[in-house]
């Protein structure tokens, strides 16, 4: 202990970083020289079912007295539900009052109702400092974000999940902001486009959001959205996404350039729908300098025609072109005529591909399985160093 005593305050606060809250909280008991090092730590991380654990152990073994609060709550679910939610806020508040410096990463994981003001005044806190660099709440309900959060300037990372975002009214932008992954978030596609917009810094971008919780209604949508990413270098969105906000008449090119993309990754990609294919190698298309590709495959739940359509469009990509492309995955691969022809180009169109890794649908039979094999290592390839790994 003496050791990690001499160490400068600085490595000590890292060190207490990387651990539990509640656990650098329990390090003020060491001696007076580490009574007030947790308090100064520049990130703190909250999170319900463990915090909730920490809290429990002051109870005592015959429980505390419920409060005229909790008594209020007729059904003993309830009343332990309020119990537990008051006693996680009042650990936050206590901990938010006696902090020491400033806070560069804040971090809330809890089940919480649409409105939670204890949230508000959380976030109106760290407003109020202005020092928050990275912020994630993943807080698993629709819960509205204050508008004051959108105050925050400072930020480079954030991470929402859960949440709503109604407008903008008074959003001057993310000028630091080069980090931004939305998962289930509920906002509109005017406002969308806005946030991005307000973004000039962006270069990593996350969208887990389907059609139900993005309001789009314009089927130029791809070209603006692609627009809002002048510096973009990682990209990741759900094809659902695309579902509502594309048409199947959307442009072979867009104006816009991704030169800087070098990551993409496109979840939930069902092949045999109809505006797959199209939209895959548009966005190929509009990032020349693109060295990873990821797709994660759904189920599909189309009928033959609609397979058939979008693998006879294929032949019209024979002029697009991967330099620089390094590496594709492709997870639970499933049709065995959109998926086969798709890879089939990437392998033609790609000189300089050194590892394809491609993990075939579990509930594909072993004969199955054994002829998709066959025809993906039956292809021929641009790049003499490729090497092919199905699973």
């Amino acid at each position: 202990m003496n050791r990690i005593s001499r160490l400068p305050i600085g490595i000590i606060e890292s060190i207490l970083c990387l651990i539990p809250i509640q656990e650098a909280a329990r390090t003020s008991i060491l001696s007076k020289e580490w009574r007030y090092h947790w308090l100064k730590i520049p990130k703190l991380e909250f999170i319900q079912d463990i915090l909730q654990e920490s809290t429990d152990e002051f109870d005592g073994a015959g429980g505390v007295e419920p409060s005229v609060l909790e008594q209020s709550f007729n059904q003993p679910s309830e009343r332990k539900e309020m119990t537990s939610r008051c006693k996680l806020f009042y650990a936050i508040y206590q901990i938010l009052l006696m902090h020491q410096g400033p806070i560069h990463e804040f971090g809330l994981r809890m089940h919480v109702d649409d409105s939670c003001v204890e949230i508000d005044h959380i976030l109106l806190h760290l407003s109020k400092k202005n020092t928050v660099k990275k912020l994630k709440l993943d807080l698993y309900r629709n819960y509205t974000l204050p508008s004051f959060l959108f105050s925050l300037h400072q930020l480079t990372d954030l991470y929402l999940n859960g949440c709503v975002i109604d407008n903008l009214p008074s959003f001057t932008g993310f000028s630091s902001l080069t980090t931004l992954n939305l998962q289930e978030v509920y906002i509109s596609e005017k406002t969308l486009r806005r946030l991005l917009l307000s973004c000039p810094l962006l270069k990593r971008l996350t969208i887990a959001s389907d059609a139900s919780t993005i309001d789009a209604n314009e089927d130029s949508i791809i070209a603006n959205f692609m627009e809002c990413l002048p510096v973009i270098e990682y990209l990741s969105v759900w094809f659902s996404f695309y579902g509502v906000i594309i048409s199947t008449c959307y442009p072979r090119k867009v104006s816009t350039t991704l030169v800087h993309l070098k990551y993409l990754c496109v979840e939930c990609l069902p092949f045999g729908h109809i505006c797959s294919l199209p939209f895959l190698v548009l966005l190929i298309r509009s990032a020349p300098n693109l060295e990873k590709l990821k797709l994660e495959v759904a189920e599909d739940h189309f009928d033959d025609i609609v397979r058939f359509i979008g693998f006879s469009k294929l032949k019209t990509y024979s002029d697009i072109s991967l330099e620089h492309l390094n590496e594709l995955e492709i997870t639970d691969l499933s049709d065995p005529k959109n998926g086969l022809a798709f890879v089939k180009l990437i392998l033609a169109k790609s000189p300089v591909l050194k590892k394809v890794k491609i993990s075939l649908w579990d509930q594909l039979n072993t004969d199955e399985k054994l002829q998709v094999s066959k025809k993906l290592l039956s292809f021929p390839c641009a790049s003499p160093l490729v090497k092919v790994i199905i699973s």
